[in-house]
């Protein structure tokens, strides 16, 4: 790619790390299938799907004409939606033990309260899985206590009542737990007493398993870096963004990016193989990192967001909502963690302003979905604006190209409100 080429793209290679989901990942290829065909009808441009053609456990290749240029890329999800499901394993009295311990390690550690400072939402969505709970439970004892009284009131004469009615109650209450634990698909709270208790039980370090797994992505994306590509574009969603940085900080830390990278913004110079190696981007979108990095052995975390916001070999855009109540949306996950160094340049945070890209009507369809407005960074937009999911991943310029000079958001928040800001 010559110097008047650089930030245009033909091949694209994306990484997408997907959050705490329990779920097979071939929801992320047809939630790409169904909502780029309908971005690319509103947004009058063409893309279509086809069988993986890079390698890797799974994933899929694109094909997109864009502005009369045409655009290949090949998306693969790291998985590590087992690591995620073994954590969900738990029973019922197990998961009542993670909600004591969650809140404990939340609340006696200041952390809860500081990042109220920030976003009340993500906030609320931490204590909504222990309140529903603690709710849930109520439930069960109310109607295994009405039970027991209307039966020892039936039977008066009944032997050992009292021992009776303890049995009965107890039974009532296990059956209202395993039947709202059947149906949390509609209430989540279990699912994300879950997902809390995964990043509390470790105090906001990751566990060793997930450390393992992290390293084998470092060496997926290492390799693609090695190869014949324009762009390789890490997208980290949700609890995903997070273990992006690390990765990403672990690459470069470990001199594992081709020679020149650093070169590639905004010029670029031949490396040794001969050729411009290709330009490195991290998309983080929905981002809850302070919600690890207010925790007390969150050292790597924060060290990894200090190391990473001044590296110039990578152009990194934080795009969030304030109309998603579950990320902490505009929140420059450097600052407000209190690790700013001097020199910071990334990241470039934005809005995806739900309210602006979203037509009046299908905003107030989801409006109050908050799981589906968490993902709504992957979906189409009926008025889109400058953020396109599916421009970024499969259009013709570089994450770089098409955000250097746009101004950050002007209600970003950058106010350091951590407590803990060790980073070693």
């Amino acid at each position: 790619m010559t110097s008047s080429e650089i930030g245009q793209v033909r091949k694209r290679r994306v990484f997408y790390i997907p959050g705490y989901d329990p779920i097979h990942p071939r929801r992320y290829r047809e939630l790409y299938r169904k909502e780029g065909a309908e971005q690319a009808r509103i947004s009058g441009y063409e893309i279509a799907l086809a069988p993986k053609r890079a390698g890797g456990p799974y994933g899929w290749h694109v094909t997109s004409t864009q502005g009369g240029t045409e655009v290949e890329a090949d998306i693969e999800v790291l998985v590590w939606s087992d690591i995620v499901r073994s954590s969900m394993g738990k029973s019922i009295p197990a998961t009542y033990g993670q909600l004591i311990r969650t809140a404990s390690t939340y609340i006696f550690s200041g952390a809860l309260f500081r990042l109220m400072r920030l976003r009340k939402g993500p906030v609320i969505a931490a204590l909504y899985p222990i309140v529903a709970l603690i709710l849930q439970a109520l439930i069960g004892i109310a109607l295994g206590w009405a039970a027991a009284a209307l039966a020892l009131r039936l039977l008066p004469d009944f032997p050992l009542k009292w021992l009776a009615g303890l049995t009965l109650a107890s039974a009532i209450l296990t059956l209202v737990l395993r039947w709202l634990r059947a149906k949390d698909g509609r209430f989540f709270a279990y699912y994300l007493m879950h997902d809390y208790a995964f990043t509390a039980r470790w105090g906001g370090a990751n566990p060793p398993e997930l450390e393992t797994r992290m390293g084998e992505f470092a060496t997926r994306i290492a390799e693609a870096l090695q190869e014949d590509w324009d762009e390789v574009l890490i997208v980290g969603h949700s609890s995903g963004a997070h273990l992006a940085i690390s990765i990403l900080a672990d690459l470069i830390r470990d001199n594992r990016l081709p020679p020149s990278s650093w070169k590639k913004y905004p010029g670029g110079r031949a490396s040794a193989r001969g050729a411009e190696p290709p330009a490195l981007s991290f998309l983080s979108l929905g981002q809850v990192v302070p919600m690890v990095s207010y925790l007390p052995r969150a050292t790597r975390l924060r060290a990894d967001l200090a190391f990473l916001s001044t590296r110039p070999e990578l152009f990194w855009l934080d795009v969030t909502a304030p109309g998603d109540g579950c990320a902490f949306a505009l929140c420059d996950p450097v600052a407000v963690s209190g690790v700013a160094p001097e020199g910071q340049i990334h990241p470039l945070v934005i809005s995806a302003a739900f309210t602006q890209t979203l037509s009046p009507e299908r905003w107030k369809a989801l409006r109050w979905r908050f799981f589906q407005l968490h993902f709504q960074y992957l979906c189409a937009f009926d008025r889109p604006g400058d953020y396109d999911y599916f421009r970024l991943t499969a259009g013709p310029m570089t994450l770089a190209r098409r955000f250097t000079g746009r101004p950050a958001s002007k209600s970003r928040i950058t106010t350091p409100a951590n407590r803990f800001t060790t980073t070693s």
